[in-house]
């Protein structure tokens, strides 16, 4: 009889190896099927954010911040949502309180970075990196999250509590903002330092609470679209491209037996007359998912160029060794099929080549070491115009 295999919840990750394992063993027995402790995921860590940094970006207006002070005596949870100002953390206590900010990665080139220790998944299933500060006792309560998350230990440390049970409760708390566990039961519960790193997947009831001193978190979440998200965008996707007359028909209508029934004759021309998407194409599913990725949960998009820059103009740039910023609110992937290579950009699409794609979306800083051809020129052109690419004059003398 075959002995079920054994995986461990903790491991001790290395500079080398910051999964404590290589990343397709991490794909297969972990991903989205397990949580895993990772004890020393990135040794001798060092935030790449302070506190009074993430407090200055929260009081930025398009920020999307978070303030959550916890009553513990009265159990009463207060939210106050961006923007804040300085007086909303005049006011707050010394302990049970915390301050969550999103999309951090765009704002910040150093926490940007964090990114890096993740291209073994696809860059367009991540979402943000979103940053927690919490004083002593804070945090936002027992709950699930939707989506894989890395959550990476900055500063001081944080209490984890969390419930691998399949059968765990996950009805949620009538009147609380946060969507919080009405019951909780943790199966395990660690103490995570700076530069320790726990993967939760789908589903996974938890509650981080900060222990001792002030506290940074690193969230690291994935990009997790529901099904009806995906069901509606693909419908409103074949809506608009369905030519005006084609609508439901009933050309074998027999008389009615009964006023206002909508029969099973009626529901079998329903049937005839909705493309699903199994009826769709390769290439259009591709480029619908193309359009619909690059474009969902984006809190902003690109600004235009004040004044768009002409093919010549951009070619003497580049030939004066120009390099190319991906703006830090584009998202950006691409697919190639029998109709050739395109590129998605915050739901646009553009003709592309697969080598010039893959370089843009590997690529934050784009240096052209080769003149691009007819294609390639097109495409930074309209990258450029359309506020995804950033032109910076080469520091050479």
């Amino acid at each position: 009889m075959t002995k079920p295999a054994s995986f461990p919840i903790e491991v001790r990750g290395s500079a080398k190896q910051p999964l404590g394992m290589p990343p397709a063993r991490f794909l297969r027995d972990y991903w989205q099927k397990r949580p895993l402790l990772i004890r020393n995921a990135f040794p001798d860590f060092k935030p790449p954010l302070q506190p009074d940094d993430l407090a200055g970006l929260a009081c930025e207006p398009a920020a999307l911040a978070r303030l959550i002070v916890h009553d513990e005596k009265r159990d009463r949870w207060q939210v106050k949502s961006a923007p804040l100002d300085e007086t909303d953390f005049a006011g707050t206590p010394d302990s049970h309180w915390t301050l969550l900010v999103q999309d951090v990665d765009k704002w910040d080139a150093d926490v940007a970075d964090l990114l890096q220790h993740f291209r073994f998944l696809p860059s367009w299933r991540v979402d943000d990196v979103m940053v927690s500060y919490a004083e002593p006792g804070g945090g936002v309560g027992a709950h699930v999250d939707q989506y894989d998350v890395f959550l990476l230990q900055g500063l001081g440390s944080r209490h984890w509590a969390i419930s691998d049970d399949p059968l765990a409760p996950k009805a949620f708390r009538p009147g609380v903002e946060l969507k919080q566990l009405v019951h909780f039961e943790p199966t395990h519960e660690w103490l995570l330092e700076p530069g320790d790193m726990l993967y939760l997947p789908p589903g996974v009831p938890h509650d981080g609470v900060a222990f001792g001193g002030p506290c940074m978190t690193f969230s690291v979440g994935m990009r997790a679209p529901s099904q009806a998200e995906l069901t509606g965008d693909l419908a409103d996707y074949i809506a608009e491209r369905l030519p005006e007359e084609l609508r439901y028909a009933d050309p074998d209508l027999k008389p009615a037996t009964a006023a206002g029934e909508i029969d099973r004759a009626a529901i079998e021309r329903l049937k005839d007359a909705l493309p699903f998407a199994a009826a769709l194409r390769d290439d259009a599913l591709r480029d619908w998912f193309g359009r619909f990725i690059t474009r969902y949960r984006s809190a902003q998009v690109p600004a235009l160029p004040d004044k768009p820059l002409t093919d010549a103009t951009l070619a003497k740039q580049l030939d004066a060794g120009a390099q190319l910023l991906r703006h830090p609110w584009s998202r950006l992937a691409w697919s190639r099929g029998k109709s050739g290579c395109t590129l998605y950009a915050n739901g646009q699409a553009y003709p592309a080549t697969p080598a010039l794609a893959q370089q843009l979306c590997e690529q934050r800083a784009l240096t052209i070491a080769r003149k691009p051809d007819a294609t390639g020129r097109a495409l930074l052109l309209a990258l450029v115009n359309d506020g995804h690419l950033l032109p910076r004059k080469s520091r050479r003398r």
